[in-house]
């Protein structure tokens, strides 16, 4: 039987590997619970909608919307643009004539070595030239 029903509809969508994942989508679709257009009569999801496209109860778009829905993983939903922070537009030249005369420029600045963060580093850097020095000592 379904090889009659593929000769049906080919003339409906005549490309055959359209045809098979439009019926096989449209077979999903009916083990999801979707309503039937004919009558089962015995027969298996895949006849039944091999029988559908054949008897156009379904246009071919309609049913290719349908499979590209049931591959979708997620929904694309429009979300507003991150926003940006707003940066002063600056010229290259600007940027360079700060940071040659020592500053960052566009309110950036160096952390002092009297700031907390600065203090850190220092002792992170003395911690760090210590192990150096007595693993030098461990060698000799």
């Amino acid at each position: 039987m379904a090889r009659v029903t593929v000769e049906d509809c080919i003339d409906k969508i005549p490309n055959r590997f359209e045809l098979v994942m439009l019926a096989a989508q449209r077979a999903r679709d009916i083990a999801a619970g979707a309503s039937l257009t004919l009558d089962r009569d015995n027969d298996k999801n895949p006849v039944v909608a091999l029988r559908e496209i054949a008897d156009q109860k379904f246009l071919p778009e309609d049913l290719r919307e349908a499979l590209i829905r049931g591959m979708q993983l997620h929904a694309e939903v429009d979300a507003p643009a991150e926003e940006t922070m707003d940066m002063p537009s600056a010229d290259l030249s600007e940027i360079i004539a700060d940071a040659a005369s020592g500053g960052l420029g566009h309110g950036m600045h160096l952390v002092d070595a009297d700031d907390e963060i600065g203090e850190e580093l220092d002792l992170e850097e003395e911690a760090g030239q210590a192990d150096l020095e007595a693993g030098a000592e461990e060698n000799s």
